[in-house]
């Protein structure tokens, strides 16, 4: 058996470009033991520079150009957190992401690239568009190309990755756009003179215009004025005027170079656990342009001096070469090749950049899947069906199945006291405490992410909504947590940022927290202890009333989706999507629904499961309108390829009665749901005014079916 060692030192990997994506993918080949890496980055991808002026011109799609991050940690046992970093503390040794408590690290890695955004230019922030960073350049160009008639372009920048852009929106408009080129003294003056004549060449021939020798005064949402009094159309504006680096980097107090961190051979700043890469580091032994193959380049030599940093081993110099190939997109499927004072252009030079761009990108694409532990020759009977064919999932995927679960609290004796009132299946216990009626619950979750803040934030709205299913008021909670094994440092470190996420939580929810537990175990686990108020009689599953509408106040799919991201397989835009709607908070949700004759959490059981729940509780059926169900991005295709929770099998048969529910979309009516919505019958005269409200409240809510007479089942109809 593998010893299960102790994490001991923190490695923080600040922004997820090229050179970081590279020590992710290296790392999870080959691990440092005892080491917890971090990764902070804005989103759950990265786009890679090199393919942006063919996804541009229309030659790839979005996919084709994004590094997928959350698959990427998951592959490097990493955990990601999604958020921009906005300072850097040394002394403290943190990093500042706004919404989280502060991140410690040991190591830190700074790889944020640059922006082209021009702040102090007059109408820049409200009618321009930075052509970096990359990621919000292509989201804005693609919602410009898709509405676009006949535009006016510019350009603001005409060194080579300015016209590249032109070239590439000219190309994808199909050469209808009136592309302007500006820049305060020559286009291209980087280029040799054989490639800048060759690109001059090609602007001419596709109709760009170039304006050289000029200052840009002003940008409006239809022109750009120029301080010598021109006014050039522009429905499009793009900043591609060089690099800037970001400006909290002044705030950090490491040594900069034009506002770049300066680093030495090692690739260390001026602190010496503080490395940088990429183009937001200035090599100050060996000055480089910015381009992404210096970064690509960095990656092995910062891969092993980061394992040097954490295990007291030696550092090795990185040295750039001195001149690089530069391969200039056309805009359409043809290149320009550049080095050594000799250029070339043709469509062969496009098929070879095209083929060096994919093989980069299938780095991070081919990665292995996550498998399962490996299964001696002999064992006792019963262990390979137990173990099944798929890596455990966390969260309410990892609870116990309902049958096993009822049986045993079937077995239960009733509450003798005559201040309980717990009601068998209620998401709550009922407690007089005089005449004051409180209710109590507790829920603990299996991780399912790496991230311990995040976990916790899920894990506190899961534990809450059994509280606001019963139309209740949060009132005092305790924590639990099981940590992996850690050092003491990290485990002061994890419980300080859980416990900081839970009081925020809980807090905001109307609840204080006043203690909790803590021990050491395998794996992370965080569960909360609550007690609520309630002002009226608290809403029960008992008490359905045929006719009445089914209100459902999140959509369905965060088993499947967190199941394929344990697996490998889940997109990172799809499992961001899928977080974002696990922490959306049910307490003004309860309120709008208070007059609910029923109501509970879609959680463990899924959707059937609950409802079920209430048919059997209140005696009454239910109609599910299939279509009607909302679904989260990603889920039905998920279930389509087959991908499940592994306590799918369980919700099915424990479901109850269920009739109709056959296929992809229906097999996510028994998908377990971590921190769900709330479903609740209502009556039906009441039904849209309600779901207006939930809607106006910011809750992706629908009416997703109706109670009925008869005996307690649920039929899916289509």
């Amino acid at each position: 058996m593998k010893p299960n060692l102790p994490q001991t030192r923190d490695l923080v990997l600040i922004g997820g470009g090229h050179t970081h994506a590279l020590i992710l993918r290296k790392w999870g080949m080959k691990a440092l033991a005892g080491a917890r890496v971090t990764l902070i980055n804005p989103g759950p991808t990265a786009p890679y520079t090199g393919m942006l002026p063919g996804f541009v011109a229309g030659h790839y799609g979005r996919d084709d150009l994004e590094i997928d991050l959350v698959k990427l940690a998951r592959f490097a046992g990493a955990r990601l957190i999604l958020g921009a970093a906005s300072a850097i503390d040394p002394v403290a040794r943190t990093v500042t992401v706004p919404g989280r408590p502060p991140i410690a690290y040991d190591v830190a890695s700074v790889d944020i690239g640059i922006t082209s955004d021009m702040p102090d230019l007059p109408g820049y922030v409200e009618h321009g568009v930075p052509a970096k960073p990359l990621g919000v350049f292509a989201t804005r160009w693609a919602a410009f190309r898709a509405v676009a008639d006949n535009p006016a372009i510019t350009v603001i920048g005409g060194g080579v990755a300015g016209v590249e852009l032109a070239m590439a929106m000219g190309h994808a408009l199909g050469g209808k756009a009136r592309i302007s080129v500006i820049d305060k003294g020559q286009v291209l003056a980087q280029t040799n003179p054989t490639g800048r004549r060759m690109l001059l060449k090609t602007l001419t021939t596709q109709g760009i215009a170039l304006i050289e020798n000029a200052t840009v005064a002003q940008v409006a949402a239809d022109r750009v004025a120029l301080t010598d009094g021109r006014q050039i159309a522009s429905d499009f504006t793009v900043g591609a005027a060089g690099a800037r680096p970001y400006d909290w980097l002044c705030d950090t107090g490491l040594d900069l170079h034009t506002g770049f961190i300066a680093v030495g051979p090692t690739l260390q700043s001026s602190d010496p656990d503080i490395f940088a890469v990429g183009d937001c580091a200035h090599l100050t032994h060996a000055p480089r342009p910015k381009a992404g193959v210096f970064a690509v380049r960095q990656a092995p030599v910062l891969f092993d001096n980061l394992r040097a940093a954490l295990s007291g081993g030696d550092l090795r110099p990185y040295q750039p070469q001195k001149d690089y190939l530069k391969l200039v997109s056309l805009g359409g499927k043809s290149a320009l090749a550049e080095k050594w004072g000799t250029a070339q252009a043709g469509a062969l030079l496009w098929r070879w950049k095209d083929r060096i761009d994919r093989k980069f990108m299938r780095l991070f694409t081919d990665l292995p899947v996550m498998g399962l532990p490996d299964v001696p020759l002999t064992t006792a009977t019963g262990v390979r069906e137990a173990l099944g064919d798929k890596p455990m999932c966390g969260g309410c995927g990892a609870k116990v199945g309902r049958g096993a679960l009822s049986d045993v609290l079937a077995g239960l004796p009733p509450p003798e006291r005559a201040d309980v009132l717990s009601v068998a299946g209620d998401d709550a216990a009922i407690v007089m405490v005089g005449q004051i009626r409180q209710v109590m619950t507790t829920d603990h979750l299996r991780a399912l992410m790496a991230d311990p803040g995040l976990m916790t934030r899920i894990a506190a709205i899961h534990a809450l909504g059994d509280i606001w299913a019963m139309g209740a008021t949060p009132q005092a909670a305790t924590a639990s947590v099981i940590l992996p094994r850690l050092s003491a440092d990290l485990q002061r470190r994890t419980l300080t940022e859980v416990m900081a996420v839970a009081t925020e939580v809980m807090t905001a929810a109307g609840a204080a927290i006043v203690g909790g537990h803590s021990s050491l175990g395998d794996e992370l686990t965080i569960g909360f202890t609550l007690t609520g108020l309630c002002e009226s009689d608290p809403i029960i599953l008992a008490g359905a009333r045929p006719g009445d509408a089914l209100i459902l106040t999140k959509p369905l799919g965060s088993g499947v989706i967190m199941a394929a991201e344990m697996a490998g397989q889940a997109r990172g835009g799809d499992v961001a999507a899928a977080y974002a709607a696990m922490v959306q908070g049910q307490g003004a949700a309860s309120a709008i629904l208070a007059g609910a004759h029923a109501m509970t959490d879609v959680t463990g059981f899924g959707l059937a499961g609950h409802l079920g729940g209430i048919c059997a509780a209140s005696g009454v059926g239910a109609e599910v309108d299939l279509n009607a169900v909302p679904l989260l991005d990603g889920a039905l295709k998920l279930a389509q390829g087959g991908m499940k929770s592994t306590i799918f099998a369980d919700n099915r048969s424990g479901a109850g009665p269920v009739f109709g529910a056959d296929g992809p979309r229906a097999d996510l009516l028994f998908d377990p749901q971590t921190a769900g919505g709330l479903l609740a019958a209502v009556s039906a005269d009441m039904a849209v005014d309600l779901l207006k409200r939930l809607r106006e409240a910011g809750y992706p809510a629908a009416i997703v079916g109706r109670i009925t007479d008869g005996p307690p089942a649920v039929k899916v109809l289509r």
